[in-house]
């Protein structure tokens, strides 16, 4: 009998600014390393995708968010995990301030697909460049 592999809940904010993203750098001893992401994180038990957005960007990115409207879900299957990942437009209500040494920068729509980012993201990533 085969194992169910465990499921992640992660949901991901696309803030837009003057035609860049906002993008962070996954710290060293995580899952996926190294790679850029859209900042967010995993959900917890019965926690919403919108207040899970909003809690992870205050604990990354001391940063306040308004949810617009979900831009879409993907399912990757990684090597021990599958991850549903739930993209959202927002917009900053606040300031950045990077709280875990990680990497952030503004990334122009044309050169997303210059950076290293989890396969989950190739949809979103092919979308954002190729509709903008």
């Amino acid at each position: 009998m085969t194992v169910p592999l465990p499921r992640i809940v992660v949901t991901a904010a696309v803030v837009e600014r003057d035609g860049s993203f906002l993008v962070t750098r996954r710290l060293q001893g995580s899952h996926l390393e190294g790679c850029w992401e859209f900042p967010g994180g995993k959900c917890d038990p019965g926690e919403t995708h919108e207040a899970c957005l909003a809690r992870e960007m205050m604990e990354e990115l001391d940063a306040g968010i308004e949810v617009v409207e979900r831009i879409m879900s993907v399912e990757h299957e990684y090597p021990g995990r599958i991850v549903e990942l739930h993209f959202f437009k927002c917009t900053l209500t606040s300031d950045l301030r990077p709280l875990l040494g990680q990497e952030m920068r503004w990334v122009a729509r044309q050169d997303l697909h210059t950076l290293e980012f989890p396969a989950a993201d190739a949809t979103l990533i092919e979308s954002l460049t190729t509709n903008p």
